[in-house]
Formats: C-alpha cells, sequence, structure tokens
C-alpha cells in the first residue's frame, strides 16, 4: 500500500506545474462528420496503407492506435486487432479502408471527443471542435506524420495534459489490486476503535493523506532519554481513530469537497469506497469532457466547475482570480452551459423568477405575511401594477397560476447581494452576491436554485471591468456603497463557461477527485466503456 502512496505523491510532484502537453502545429482544414457532404468525402477517400512503400506510414498508425489508450480511448475501437494481425503489406484495398476508417474515428474523437455533449449536458452549446478531416489526413500521409498529426488534435489544455499523466499511474495502483476498502458501518468519529478504523487508516496511507504508523514514531525526535520507550513498549494501535486520522479525514474531504468535520460518514465512506479502478474510470470521463471544449476560450473568460464550487478568472492562459462559489440544490441543479457576460448591475433589484416565486416565498408568505414587507418585497400583478402586500391573503392564493410578479428592493437583506454579473441565457443564471455569506463556511456548497452565488464578488467585478476604459475599481465601490441600481456595460464580451468536472488539475497538489454533486459520472463512464455504434 506504501507503494500506492508514493506513486500519487509522485504524480503530484511532477504536476504542480504542468505544462500543456507538447503539440505539433496542427495541419490547415477542420471537421467532424456529422453532414452528408462530409461523409460523401469521407467515404470517397482511399488512401493507400498497404504497399511496401507505405510500410512507416502503416507501422506508425498501429503505433498511434495503440497511444489512443493515454487518452483514455479503447485501441479496439479503432480496429487494432485487425490491423495488427495483417502480417503481409501487399496492396490490399480492403486493409487500405480499414486503416482509413480508423485514422478518421480516432481523430474525430480526439478532435471533439467520441459523443456529441448534448447527450449528456442538453444545455451545452458551444460548436464542436471541426477540421476538415479527409484533407487533414492527405496532408499527415504525404508529411509522412500520421501519429504527430493526431496526437496534434488533441485539447492544448494543461488540464488535459495533467490527466493523461494521471492515468497511467492509476491504471497501475487499479492493476496491482487497489487500496484497502471499508466496512459498511455507523459512523466513524474520533475516539471510535476498532477493525473499521484500522481499515480507514490503511485506505488514507494508502493514498498518500496519511504517514503510516511506523514512520510517524521513527521520524519524532527524542528531547529526553525519558521519552525512549521502554523495551517492548506496545505501539501505537491501528484500531483507535487518533488526531492523526481525523486530521487525515479532514485532508480527504477538503479535496473531495465533502463536509469537513473530521468524520466518516455515509457521503465520506462512499468517497474512500470508490475504487482505484473507478477513479480511471473518472479520468477517462473527464477527458471526454475536455475534448468538448472550444479551440479558443478567449482571451479572457471565466470557467466555473460546479462539483468543485469554484470559479477561475483567466487571462492569456494564467489563473488571475479564484472565487468559491455556491451551485444549484442536488434537486435545483446548475445547467452545464456557456454564454457571454455583457454587463454588471450594482445594487440590483431581485426580478424573483415565477418558479422561484411559487416554491419558496409563496410558502414563506403563507407563514408569515409580514416577511413580504420585511424582506423588502414589492408585489407587482399582471398589469405591472403595485399592490398592497395587506390586501393579500397568501392562503388563497394559487401556486399554479400564481397571480403575481415579486421584486425584491437593493438592500443588505436583498438575495443578490450588492451585485450580480449578467451572461445572458435561457436558463437566468448568473453570477451573484449572496445575502447569506455564513453559508461559504461550508466545504461542499449546493443551496441555491441553480444560480452562482460568488464569495467576494465585488474583486471579480473589477476583473471584469479592468479592460472597460469608463470604469474603474474605485468608481465601482462608490457605486456599491450606495443603493441605487446602476448598470455597467462591458466594452468586450467576456465568455463564461459553466463546467462539470470530477476530476481536477489543482496545480499545488496535483489531481483531484471530488464528489459527483449531480450524480453525472456513471451515465458517461458507461457510453465510454461500450463500444461505438456506426454513428459515432
Amino acid at each position: 500500500m506504501r507503494r500506492i502512496a508514493t506513486m500519487i505523491v509522485a504524480l503530484a510532484a511532477s504536476m504542480g506545474s504542468a505544462p500543456a502537453m507538447a503539440q505539433t502545429a496542427p495541419l490547415d482544414g477542420c471537421s467532424v462528420y456529422d453532414t452528408g457532404a462530409a461523409l460523401e468525402k469521407r467515404q470517397s477517400l482511399s488512401p493507400a496503407w498497404t504497399g511496401e512503400a507505405n510500410r512507416s506510414v502503416f507501422k506508425d498508425l498501429v503505433i498511434a492506435i495503440r497511444g489512443a489508450a493515454s487518452h483514455g480511448l479503447n485501441p479496439q475501437d479503432y480496429h487494432l486487432a485487425e490491423l495488427e494481425a495483417v502480417d503481409s503489406l501487399q496492396p490490399d484495398p480492403a486493409i487500405d479502408a480499414l486503416a482509413t476508417s480508423a485514422y478518421l474515428n480516432l481523430a474525430s474523437h480526439l478532435l471533439a471527443g467520441r459523443f456529441d455533449p448534448a447527450r449528456f449536458e442538453p444545455d451545452w452549446t458551444e460548436p464542436r471542435r471541426f477540421r476538415d478531416l479527409p484533407t487533414y489526413l492527405r496532408l499527415a500521409l504525404s508529411d509522412g506524420r500520421i501519429a504527430e498529426s493526431l496526437e496534434a488534435l488533441a485539447p492544448a489544455e494543461p488540464a488535459y495534459a495533467a490527466l493523461r499523466a494521471a492515468l497511467p499511474v492509476y491504471e497501475a495502483i487499479a492493476e496491482s489490486g487497489g487500496w484497502p476498502l471499508i466496512d459498511d458501518g455507523p459512523e466513524l468519529r474520533p475516539g471510535d476503535q476498532g477493525p473499521r478504523v484500522a481499515q480507514l487508516r490503511a485506505r488514507l496511507e494508502a493514498s498518500g493523506e496519511l504517514a503510516p504508523l511506523e514512520t510517524v514514531a521513527s521520524e519524532t525526535p527524542v528531547d529526553d532519554a525519558d521519552d525512549i520507550p521502554a523495551p517492548g513498549a506496545p505501539a501505537p494501535d491501528p484500531e483507535f481513530f487518533d488526531d492523526a486520522l481525523r486530521a487525515a479525514v479532514e485532508t480527504f474531504q477538503q479535496r473531495t469537497r465533502l463536509d469537513v468535520d473530521g468524520r466518516v460518514g455515509s457521503q465520506t465512506l462512499h468517497e474512500l469506497n470508490l475504487t482505484a479502478s473507478y477513479r480511471v474510470s473518472q479520468i477517462r470521463a473527464n477527458l471526454e469532457r475536455l475534448r468538448w471544449l472550444p479551440d479558443d476560450m478567449g482571451r479572457r473568460h471565466i470557467r466555473v466547475n460546479i462539483p468543485d464550487f469554484s470559479l477561475e478568472a483567466r487571462n492569456e492562459g494564467v489563473v488571475e482570480r479564484r472565487h468559491d462559489v455556491i451551485v444549484g440544490l442536488t434537486y435545483r441543479p446548475t445547467p452545464v452551459f456557456s454564454g457571454a457576460m455583457r454587463y454588471l448591475v450594482v445594487n440590483p433589484w431581485w426580478e424573483t423568477p415565477a418558479s422561484i416565486a411559487v416554491r419558496n416565498e409563496l410558502p414563506l408568505f403563507r407563514r408569515d405575511p409580514d416577511a413580504v414587507t420585511r424582506l423588502g418585497f414589492q408585489i407587482l400583478d399582471r398589469e405591472g401594477n403595485q399592490v398592497d402586500p395587506a390586501t393579500i391573503d397568501w392562503d388563497t392564493v394559487p401556486a399554479r397560476n400564481f397571480p403575481y410578479r415579486l421584486r425584491q428592493a437593493p438592500g443588505p437583506l436583498n438575495a443578490l447581494g450588492k451585485i450580480k454579473l449578467i451572461f445572458p441565457n435561457s436558463h437566468n443564471v448568473y453570477l451573484h452576491d449572496t445575502s447569506n455569506p455564513e453559508l461559504f463556511g461550508h466545504n461542499r456548497r449546493s443551496y441555491s436554485s441553480g444560480c452562482l452565488r460568488l464569495r467576494d464578488p465585488l474583486e471579480l467585478a473589477e476583473w471584469a471591468i479592468a479592460e472597460t476604459p469608463d470604469l474603474s475599481a474605485a468608481g465601482l465601490r462608490e457605486i456599491a456603497a450606495g443603493s441605487r441600481e446602476t448598470r455597467l456595460d462591458l466594452a468586450a464580451p467576456i465568455p463564461v463557461y459553466v463546467l462539470y468536472w470530477t476530476a481536477v488539475h489543482d496545480p499545488s497538489t496535483g489531481i483531484r477527485f471530488v464528489a459527483d454533486l449531480y450524480q453525472r459520472d456513471d451515465e458517461l463512464i458507461s457510453a465510454l466503456e461500450a463500444a461505438p455504434s456506426p454513428m459515432e
């Protein structure tokens, strides 16, 4: 088990600042086969792979197909067995067609993923990366650059390179038997004792969160002869839940984005008992998700990772700001989509979405009618006329055909806080402040109705307006100190990507696995493990 921990720690150290994977300059052209014209062009392509003159490119293709495994793809899906079985390179049109099919399918999958992302994330609207692959293949054959041309199609994203580096490490761990699992049972707490505690200790030692007991003992300095244990003194008890084990549990919970309490309840036990083989599958699934990203995400752009409850503001590939985020509840999930931030609203009124008005505010007003005024809500009828809340009997107001529109005035109780950052979208999801900052004290922050609540939103707003000439950080703060709703337009839109990644490239610690908040991994893992359909 110590070997497993060593492998993981070595991987983390090697990826502390993982560079982008070296890429050959891509050849011209662009495409995934999703049009009739492209399919016709593909079927008419019949380059020669066989024959003595083509021995090197055929061999290069077989090597490249074997290398598909390093991208989390199955080489057997690209006719590897059939191509490896070719024992003669006499001209053979059938083998030529098979080799062409293998190249084009692998190229398509490296370029834009095996699957249309909308199959798993129906709100995703970013166009898939595109190249005219038949032309691309002809150029690769003429240059004799088969493997290089395929590698050049994979994402140049540093996170992709980091996951590729992690994949063989976790594959080796899985092949060696993985790490110990912990028996089911009641919650484990500091001070507990028993064989399940020993299992917990072995599990955390195996993945490097906890140093083995004998290592701790051997590295403890002895300041006085009286501190030397007497011969035959009992060794530390591996079945006792001590402070060191509690700290290791907290480290695991922090990295996995579970609530940090140092105890092993059902959620923590579930994450600890995910096998090394399952972690391999998660890496493969997240490599696929990375292949769905566009080539150019924008010089300045924002990425939100839903299950990691985090936001990054990037400029020229450099993360200039990081923010904690609150995301949607499991039954009101934040959608995976993209948009373009175009303006900010300081001291916003909250135009309460009808769904939230019915699900949240109507039950509150029925319990406590005074909350309408106390929380600063205005009630408008369907014609937009303001209604005195004292005249409304909320117990008789129907939820199905809710007759009112709710608006909450700017102020300390406003659900949007001091600012909202708008990237217009059909989901009415945006980035905003919160009137409940205490929720950022939790590590697992799934509390909203779908929107993204920010820690330190004014700092992100300052970053957003940095290239808008008429706006300044000082001016923004001055406006925020008042109470008047003010719209500030950006000079140029900033792309925003709301993503779902459960294997995270953390430059300081390497790859982290975060809890699958909305249970999205299994469907994608199952699809990747299935043989491709003829339409893929």
